[in-house]
């Protein structure tokens, strides 16, 4: 039996019918035919010259790869500089389902809120597949709300490995 959260108890009976199905989801892997290498070293060049547009161009690439091989509706990326922070710590990343005509959308930062210092390849690229996970839940796996379950970890996990995986030399030099 998968472990639970300490939240489950507190939620309904259908919620926790939802969380249960969304810990039964497993790993995913990338779609086949998903060529997303060149856009992860991007993203690794990208932060580490501190160039938002860069990076913005690279992940909006890999989640229309994603989105489109997953065959679900798309998303928009922004990456904005430095993140909002207040008394509970900084926010990494936020995903913002479709609302009326409003398409979906993910937000991530570049910057750490106290530091100002750019976040880490491998920190960033798990907050924009945890992001894309919550995607997922909603039009993928067609769950009526995404929770962090055990299974949802795993999701975001093995996404992000796999694009890791993907990344085939992180240090040669970008064309294109």
């Amino acid at each position: 039996m998968p472990m639970r959260f300490a939240y489950y108890e507190r939620l309904s009976a259908p919620r926790k019918k939802i969380y249960r199905k969304s810990d039964e989801i497993g790993a995913i892997g990338l779609p086949p035919g998903i060529d997303a290498g060149a856009d992860v070293a991007r993203i690794r060049h990208g932060l580490a010259a501190d160039d938002r547009a860069a990076v913005q161009g690279a992940c909006q690439r890999i989640v229309d790869m994603l989105v489109g091989g997953y065959k679900v509706p798309p998303v928009r990326v922004r990456v904005l500089a430095q993140r909002p922070s207040d008394d509970y710590g900084e926010l990494h990343g936020l995903y913002e389902p479709v609302e009326g005509r409003t398409p979906a959308r993910i937000t991530v930062w570049m910057r750490t809120a106290k530091k100002a210092q750019v976040v880490a390849f491998k920190s960033f690229l798990r907050t924009l597949t945890h992001e894309l996970a919550h995607h997922l839940d909603y039009e993928l796996f067609l769950l009526e709300e995404t929770f962090h379950t055990e299974g949802f970890y795993k999701r975001e996990s093995s996404l992000a490995n796999a694009l890791l995986a993907a990344e085939s030399n992180p240090d040669a030099p970008l064309s294109g």
